[in-house]
């Protein structure tokens, strides 16, 4: 017997907005939006286009409730983020350690595009759901917060919504389009884990772009942080 993850995702999604209806499409958005666990609205939202045009959901409270759900769940994360900002300082191993000038950063990005960065990372897939995080721990407004959430996702949302709509009984169709989009960022979140972790072991030097450690840079380390 073989076990499909992806499919297991899709039998949950469609399983709780089967039995669960409008209510259960909300949940879902406020999760998918908060990123934990990990669900996609390239399923969830094609799905719900498709109860719309097979008479199960009213159009108008589905993108209300889809919206609405993606911000509530975008909120929480963004609570969290700004929660923790003094509790993530020093988290790190070397110097790969997070320190409270990489805030001053952060917060510097995010005063400066924050607007733009939100409102773009709302229409990319995975990243979508986790944009919140940083946006708090920056301090990001929060009236900017949720006007560039909203001028972000509801596009996102509308369009999804009227895709399952077309496709109706194939709505599935929509998400092998979001695959290759969801592989990139799945392919560029390894390149990223994998090149901290050759930080973290000392093969490669802090900094961009990528550069061995030299014994010279290994070195003088420990007299910079000193």
């Amino acid at each position: 017997m073989s076990f499909s993850l992806v499919g297991s995702v899709i039998d949950l999604i469609v399983t709780v907005l089967s039995v669960l209806g409008l209510g259960g499409l909300f949940a879902l958005m406020v999760v998918e939006s908060f990123g934990i666990p990990p669900l996609p609205s390239e399923v969830i939202l094609p799905f719900a286009g498709f109860l719309v045009a097979s008479g199960t959901f009213p159009l108008l409270p589905t993108i209300v409730l889809a919206i609405g759900g993606a911000l509530v769940g975008s909120l929480v994360a963004y609570a969290v983020g700004r929660w923790w900002r003094h509790r993530i300082t020093g988290i790190g191993v070397g110097s790969l350690r997070l320190e409270p000038r990489h805030l001053e950063r952060m917060d510097r990005y995010f005063a400066e595009k924050g607007e733009v960065t939100v409102a773009v990372a709302r229409v990319i897939p995975v990243v979508r759901a986790y944009i919140s995080y940083p946006a708090g721990t920056a301090r990001m407004p929060l009236p900017k917060f949720v006007a560039f959430t909203l001028l972000g996702s509801t596009p996102f949302v509308l369009a999804l919504v009227y895709a399952g709509m077309l496709l109706r009984a194939d709505w599935t169709a929509v998400t092998s389009d979001f695959q290759y989009l969801d592989y990139a960022v799945f392919a560029l979140l390894a390149i990223v884990v994998v090149y901290v972790i050759l930080q973290v072991a000392g093969v490669l030097a802090p900094g961009w772009p990528p550069r061995r450690l030299r014994r010279t840079d290994a070195a003088s380390a420990p007299a910079k942080s000193g």
